[in-house]
C-alpha cells in the first residue's frame, strides 16, 4: 500500500525521508512528490562502432564510456531530446529513503502525451537509496522535447517493505550507483558474475 500524502509528509518531517533542496507545496501530490529536472546530462556521440556487446560485460562498460559525453545545461537553458534518441538526466532533488520504504519512480502523464519516457525500465528506488536519482530519457514522439532544468520532470510515491530491508542499498556489495549526484552511465562492469 503506497504513503498518502498525510505519511509522505510525517516521514520527511521526522526525517525518514530526506530530500534536498527542500520542496515546494506544488511538488507534493496526494501520494506522491514531483521531482525537478537538473542540469547535467549525458548523451551518445556519433560513431562507427557497430555494436556494444552486453556479454562481454567489461568491454561493454568501456564501450559505452567512450561513446557517451557530458552536456551541462544552465539554468535558463533547454536540452533538446530529438525523436527516437536515448540521453540520461539527473534529478535536481538528491533522496535518502530508509530500510523500510521503496520508491516508484513515474513519468508524469502531461510528459508522455508528448512523447516523453523518463525511465526506460528502472522506476524502483531501493530501500535504503541515498543519491540523485539518474532518468533514462527517450522521445517516442516525432517532434524535438526541450527539457528545461528545474522543470518537473518526474514523480516519486512510496511504498512500506513488510520489514526494514536486511540488506538495504548502501549495504548491498555489489551495489553500483551509490551516492552519485550525476547520470551515470552502464556500470555493467560491476556485476558479479
Amino acid at each position: 500500500m503506497k504513503l498518502s500524502d498525510v505519511h509522505v509528509r510525517e516521514k520527511i518531517q521526522a526525517g525518514d525521508i530526506t530530500i534536498e533542496p527542500p520542496l515546494s507545496e506544488q511538488q507534493i501530490g496526494s501520494f506522491s512528490i514531483d521531482l525537478r529536472l537538473g542540469n547535467h546530462f549525458r548523451i551518445f556521440k556519433p560513431t562507427k562502432s557497430p555494436f556494444i556487446d552486453l556479454g562481454a560485460v567489461d568491454s561493454a562498460y568501456a564501450m559505452s564510456e567512450q561513446l557517451m559525453e557530458d552536456i551541462y545545461i544552465p539554468d535558463d537553458g533547454a536540452f533538446y531530446l530529438h525523436s527516437g534518441e536515448l540521453a540520461l538526466g539527473v534529478t535536481l532533488e538528491k533522496l535518502t529513503l530508509p530500510n523500510d520504504l521503496v520508491g516508484w519512480l513515474d513519468g508524469r502523464s502531461s510528459l508522455a502525451r508528448l512523447g516523453l519516457m523518463v525511465h526506460i525500465t528502472a522506476h524502483t528506488i531501493d530501500p535504503g537509496w541515498d543519491g540523485n536519482i539518474t532518468l533514462e530519457f527517450v522521445n517516442i514522439g516525432q517532434i524535438p522535447l526541450a527539457l528545461r532544468p528545474q522543470m518537473r520532470i518526474c514523480a516519486i510515491s512510496f511504498e512500506p517493505l513488510s520489514s526494514p530491508s536486511a540488506c538495504p542499498y548502501t549495504k548491498k556489495s555489489h551495489a553500483k550507483y551509490i551516492g552519485q549526484s550525476e547520470p551515470l552511465g552502464s556500470q555493467i562492469d560491476k556485476e558479479q558474475h
